[in-house]
């Protein structure tokens, strides 16, 4: 399996596995809106997309992960909102989020930010995962929502 940052030239590629994603999150297929948004991220520079593929079709893309910028006032330093991971359900539980993740975490590490953040569903079995690689929950802060 091999992990490597996307590009525009990926965008028809990533889209099934985007709306995979989010079908995940109970919300329903939108192709075109997935496309929309994605080439929207790619065309603003708004995000980095990791993507894993086979070493023998870089086409065929197993997973995905698109990281955010974030700011923190607090400590005046740059971070990381890893937003999207996802694997396709034919390849779980073969280590590829882990390099996923490990390639975010590299990013970090390279470009000096403070860490990286996520937000996950509370049923999300991903969570096992999310600890083991280092993460923790954070007891002191809370997750507030508005519109």
């Amino acid at each position: 399996m091999h992990i490597r940052q996307a590009t525009l030239t990926d965008l028809e590629f990533i889209i099934p596995l985007f709306d995979g994603y989010r079908q995940f999150y109970k919300q329903p297929s939108d192709i075109e809106g997935a496309r929309s948004f994605l080439k929207e991220r790619f065309t603003h520079n708004e995000s980095t997309i990791y993507v894993a593929h086979t070493a023998s079709n870089t086409q065929e893309l197993v997973g995905f992960t698109q990281v955010y910028p974030l700011f923190s006032s607090v400590s005046m330093e740059r971070m990381l909102l890893l937003n999207d991971l996802y694997i396709h359900p034919d390849h779980r539980g073969k280590g590829i989020g882990t390099l996923l993740i490990n390639r975010v975490k590299e990013l970090c590490t390279t470009t000096g930010q403070k860490g990286i953040a996520l937000q996950t569903g509370t049923t999300n079995p991903a969570q096992k995962l999310y600890e083991r690689l280092g993460f923790t929950k954070d007891p002191d802060l809370h997750y507030f929502w508005a519109r």
